[in-house]
């Protein structure tokens, strides 16, 4: 998984070996239920600083969480090592006892900071934050339990927790050089939900999604098309602002505007169409990241390439999901 520096002057699309497997593009490189964003008004319900989050998701400028995920999120790629080099489709039954050591590393690393983002569920102020922590940790339970017996299958359980911690990662860096600012005025917040799932107090969550829906095959349709159709725009160097881009740059650059936002609308209507509050959370604010990006390109600046870096992995949380599940 990608580790975050803190200081970090490049901005680059690709951001860590895994990452990339994790979700459908990068640039450069079931349950039942329904949709996060700012806070509604109202003093706390509970221990959960989000607990009163009931309103539609939208771009996140600020969240709490942020500051203590840094550390968790370093000390698990530095304890992940070789493991990010793996093979996935060597089952454990075929593995050497160097490989079968660096799974069980890296199942010790995900099962501590799953531990620990569980502590941060109470500290976001955002429902989706919520979510995302809740579903890192369940995800990576999940991978860490089926290592002794791995199958390839497996893998995407590992894809799924990865997209989640680089999704996290993405809206903390958005959030710290000012994309998130300058940019969430611009986009309007998704619908407001019809339902919200309750609170979930307990320690152990489950995996979001529990069965490969038929909503799946509409949502990886429409992220294989996205990248189809963005091939030549993905190929831009993103460190490069909008005041220095060549014609042919501004050109692909305007050219990818209307394409973001009909991909925008189209996986809006899937996510409404889940019978899943958490799915619908994620792929609102999918949505809501690339309607973002979309409005940035015009004055992009290097710090925005967070903002598109969002939206991929988040898109990646649910393909990964599905992929995990089925198709049955």
């Amino acid at each position: 998984m990608a580790k975050w520096i803190i200081g970090a002057v490049a901005l680059v699309a690709v951001i860590a070996v895994t990452a990339v497997v994790a979700v459908s593009c990068t640039k450069s490189s079931g349950g039942s239920d329904k949709p996060t964003a700012a806070p509604t008004s109202g003093a706390p319900t509970s221990d959960f600083a989000s607990a009163n989050d009931t309103g539609p998701v939208s771009v996140i400028t600020e969240d709490p969480s942020c500051a203590p995920w840094i550390p968790i999120n370093n000390t698990l790629a530095d304890a992940e090592g070789e493991w990010v080099n793996r093979d996935p489709n060597i089952p454990a039954t075929l593995w050497s006892p160097t490989v079968q050591a660096q799974y069980a590393a890296a199942g010790e690393a995900m099962r501590n900071a799953a531990d620990q983002v569980m502590q941060l569920t109470k500290v976001t102020t955002h429902r989706v934050m919520r979510e995302l922590y809740e579903q890192y940790a369940a995800y990576a339970r999940a991978y860490a339990d089926r290592i002794p017996t791995y199958t390839p299958a497996d893998d995407q359980l590992a894809m799924t927790a990865v997209a989640i911690s680089t999704s996290l990662t993405d809206i903390c860096q958005a959030i710290s050089y000012g994309a998130a600012a300058a940019r969430a005025p611009l986009v309007p917040a998704g619908p407001m939900p019809s339902n919200i799932a309750p609170v979930n107090e307990s320690s152990k969550p489950s995996v979001f999604l529990q069965s490969y829906i038929s909503n799946c095959n509409d949502w990886i349709a429409a992220t294989n098309d996205f990248r189809a159709a963005t091939a030549a725009w993905v190929a831009l160097d993103p460190n490069i602002p909008a005041g220095k881009w060549s014609p042919e740059q501004r050109k692909a650059n305007d050219d990818v505007i209307p394409i973001m936002n009909t991909s925008a609308d189209r996986l809006q209507q899937i996510g409404e169409q889940i019978p899943n509050s958490v799915a619908q959370d994620f792929a609102t604010l999918t949505v809501v990241y690339r309607r973002a990006i979309a409005k940035a390109i015009p004055s992009y600046t290097v710090a925005d390439n967070h903002l598109y870096n969002a939206t991929l992995h988040l898109s990646g949380i649910l393909t990964s999901a599905c992929k995990a599940e089925g198709p049955s």
